[in-house]
């Protein structure tokens, strides 16, 4: 018997088969390069390897190829049915991923791990801020992804990759000390893992640490394969810390360089909402509008996402409020509202009163933008992604508290939060 990384029975008699399958596992769960190229040696030594399919389907389908993804898993279908039952559990939790049946997958996961723990890849798309339970647009989805893994730990022992992903979700939570720990633990092990340096990366920024940040992916990022999924993420959180330590130009040139739509090779959604975010708080602490570089992601909207996608869609707004664009401004509050109020969107109706109150903030109405954010500030969990890329949405309410005179409301609102303690790069908030 052949057995994956994990001890669990793969139903191919290729050893170059598994071992390419192991390969391209560790990529995977890693975040790195090369996932493609190893389940291609994979497949074209046993081109019945349903699994190996079925991670071939969920790759194409973290990069923003959704045919594809679809018609891999339905080969993956087709050849599981001579597979494993746990095989063929792992195979459909895949397909209903990649078909749009994300709370389906969610369950089944559920179900499977139970009895087949150990199970990492059909684990892995419930992790994460961009996982089943991360875009579920549920308010208590930080603490749904803690309870799945948590009892998961005994299992994994001080598995690398179960360390970064626990890590992730103990300091999403507003336990940052021990997820720190983790991530140190899973980088000891395995340093050119770009899920650990992220974890880990995030770790230091919910402590305030943002000269750690600095030092450690200064010297970790060179190593790092351009090609990788994370490298436009983690150009940002470097950006972010370098424009937080008052470099506004070096931030934005690594930005430039590294994580605009057409310059990097990651997934659509970092790349387009990262370039947003980045230029919105750049803007916060001080930096003067680029222009060029926003009609440049107003481009590339249109041409990245044909279907709504509530984290990318809460990003549009900072585009027509930088551009002075009235007219699409209103039109894409009222498309969010109807799709939110259709259950379209996950998160109702959470990205359009956030549009509305960029929309707000870009008139230069603080009042109206603080009117607007104050009350919803609970509910911007629903978006998806990390309580650092949600700072985007904490740092305009703080700006907007300065900006109408109100310091003393910012300081509140700041000295009411215990479980996390980062740093907010706004002009004239003390």
């Amino acid at each position: 018997m052949l057995a994956d990384r994990y001890g669990l029975e793969l139903s191919t008699t290729s050893v170059e088969a598994r071992d390419a399958y192991a390969e391209a596992t560790d990529k995977i769960l890693s975040a790195n390069a090369g996932v493609e190229a190893s389940l291609a040696v994979a497949i074209e030594a046993d081109a019945e390897f349903a699994v190996a399919h079925a991670a071939e389907a969920r790759q194409h389908q973290k990069v923003g190829r959704p045919k594809e993804a679809r018609a891999a898993a339905q080969l993956a279908s087709e050849l599981a049915v001579g597979a494993t039952r746990r095989e063929q559990q792992h195979v459909e939790i895949i397909s209903r991923m990649v078909n749009g049946k994300v709370p389906e997958a969610l369950k089944l996961t559920h179900e499977h791990v139970a009895e087949f723990p150990l199970d990492a890849l059909a684990l892995a798309p419930s992790c994460g801020v961009f996982g089943s339970i991360g875009f579920s647009g549920r308010i208590d989805r930080e603490a749904e992804l803690l309870a799945l893994l948590e009892p998961l730990a005994p299992h994994y022992g001080n598995d690398w990759w179960f360390q970064t992903v626990y890590a992730f979700a103990l300091l999403e939570t507003g336990d940052w000390a021990k997820g720190r720990d983790l991530a140190e633990q899973s980088l000891a092990q395995y340093r050119a893992n770009p899920n650990a340096a992220h974890t880990l990366t995030h770790a230091l920024y919910e402590s305030g640490a943002d000269q750690d940040i600095l030092e450690f992916l200064a010297g970790w990022m060179p190593e790092m394969d351009r090609d990788g999924l994370l490298h436009c993420h983690l150009s940002w959180h470097f950006a972010m810390a370098v424009m937080t330590d008052g470099d506004l130009e070096r931030a934005r040139q690594i930005v430039l360089g590294n994580c605009l739509p057409g310059v990097t090779s990651g997934p659509a959604i970092n790349a387009f909402s990262d370039s947003a975010s980045f230029l919105w708080r750049s803007e916060l602490a001080g930096a003067p509008r680029d222009i060029e570089t926003w009609n440049r992601l107003s481009e590339a909207k249109g041409e990245l996402f044909r279907r709504p996608i509530v984290f990318v869609d809460a990003h549009v707004g900072l585009i027509h409020a930088a551009l002075g664009q009235t007219a699409e401004m209103q039109a894409c509050i009222i498309e969010l509202r109807e799709l939110g109020e259709s259950g379209r969107l996950p998160a109702g109706s959470t990205a359009a009163e956030l549009t509305g109150a960029y929309d707000a903030f870009g008139r230069e109405a603080w009042g109206e933008a603080v009117d607007v954010l104050e009350p919803m500030m609970g509910e911007v969990v629903r978006i998806g992604g990390s309580r650092a890329q949600r700072d985007l949405v904490t740092n305009t309410l703080l700006a907007a508290y300065v900006n109408d005179g109100r310091g003393d409301k910012a300081a509140a609102f700041l000295a009411a939060v215990h479980d996390r303690q980062p740093s907010h790069a706004v002009v004239g908030l003390n």
